[in-house]
């Protein structure tokens, strides 16, 4: 239909020297002077583009008609995550509580899971030079889909697909586990019978869950992570043979994911190193130090046997979904607040879609 002319009172303050236009705030007009409807597709197309250039030059133009400059994209995106940062901050949720329908394990507990991890992004220096990189936190609550026995009367519906809710930003622990605590009160996490904390062995991350989330909740360490200290510890001890590093790592994931930590604890303390690989001997004592401040937590026959995940890959998945694949694609450099308004942002984006439509409809509780 072509453009739409809107004329509109402007009133001038003779004191102050300031105009307003009263009509664009009753009907949600940003500074930008983009309708809700605008502000929530511009901002869509920049958390969900590769470039806040592609989502102004191709995205906006193609599926909406809209003509806006790259820098109004990223000021409108980055306004809309600043101001839902400031929300979440302010103890605010989106919409109204929807338990989920959580899912059971090999013995008939339903089950909600937890899990938080950071990733780097680098950053660029107000006048252009470098900065050092920062480390945004995500945190999520979620619903997978347990790896049940074709036999079991639990198993999943065949439709089942995992649910999850998103947090991500610059944050301290505290506040992060703050608004995880409101996010999962609102998926009705009280409703579930085992909570499970699945982190790998960062600084503070089982604090966090402890903290945060101390009804009898179940903590595991992360399986690859654990695993990953053998396979550097095979790598010393077989430099140059392949197939020989190969075997003894598989081998000792076996006795790990089987009998569990203590005892790959006891059998590394009766491994006999050769005395010219120093190296060996090195990551051998790290290793076991690894283990033995994780032992408590690397039970993983009984979580296999429960049905447990032992593996923290959707919290790695989603650092890469929520932060990486927007915010760490080649070249790209952000400041500070760029990157945790779009990371609050892309969060909303991946998480559950009735979460997304609330904020943009102002549901807020």
């Amino acid at each position: 239909m072509g453009e739409v002319h809107c004329r509109r009172a402007y009133y001038l303050c003779h004191r102050c020297g300031k105009g307003s236009f009263p009509w664009d705030d009753a009907v949600g007009l940003t500074p930008k002077r983009l309708t809700p409807a605008a502000e929530q597709v511009a901002s869509m197309a920049g958390v969900a583009s590769n470039s806040f250039g592609e989502a102004a030059d191709q995205v906006l133009r193609t599926m909406s008609g809209l003509r806006l400059s790259e820098s109004t994209v990223q000021r409108t995106a980055e306004d809309a995550g600043e101001r839902l940062g400031k929300l979440l901050a302010g103890g605010k949720t989106l919409g109204f509580p929807q338990p989920w329908d959580w899912q059971r394990d090999a013995k008939g507990r339903t089950c909600a899971y937890v899990s938080v991890d950071a990733t780097g992004v680098r950053q660029q220096a107000a006048d252009g030079g470098k900065a050092d990189g920062r480390m945004p936190y995500v945190a999520m609550v979620y619903n997978p889909v347990p790896d049940l026995p074709e036999d079991s009367p639990y198993l999943p519906s065949p439709k089942a697909t995992m649910q999850a809710r998103y947090l991500a930003g610059l944050y301290g622990l505290d506040e992060l586990g703050l608004q995880l605590r409101k996010q999962a009160a609102q998926v009705g996490m009280e409703r579930a019978e085992q909570w499970i904390g699945l982190t790998d062995g960062g600084n503070g991350l089982e604090n966090f869950v402890t903290t945060n989330f101390p009804r009898d909740v179940v903590l595991i360490l992360d399986f690859w992570h654990a695993s990953e200290y053998l396979h550097e510890l095979a790598i010393l001890l077989h430099p140059d043979d392949e197939e020989a590093r190969n075997k003894q790592h598989l081998q000792w994931c076996r006795l790990l994911k089987h009998e569990g930590g203590q005892a790959m604890i006891a059998h590394l303390k009766q491994w006999a190193l050769p005395p010219r690989k120093p190296a060996a001997r090195q990551k051998l004592v790290e290793t076991l130090n690894y283990f033995n401040n994780n032992v408590h937590r690397m039970d993983y026959p009984t979580y296999e046997a429960n049905g447990w995940l032992i593996g923290s890959g959707a919290v790695e998945s989603a650092c890469k979904t929520v932060v990486g694949q927007r915010l760490k694609l080649a070249g790209m450099r952000w400041r500070e607040d760029g990157t945790d308004s779009l990371c609050h942002l892309r969060a909303l984006f991946k998480s559950e879609p009735r979460q997304w439509q609330a904020f943009w409809q102002r549901s807020i509780n």
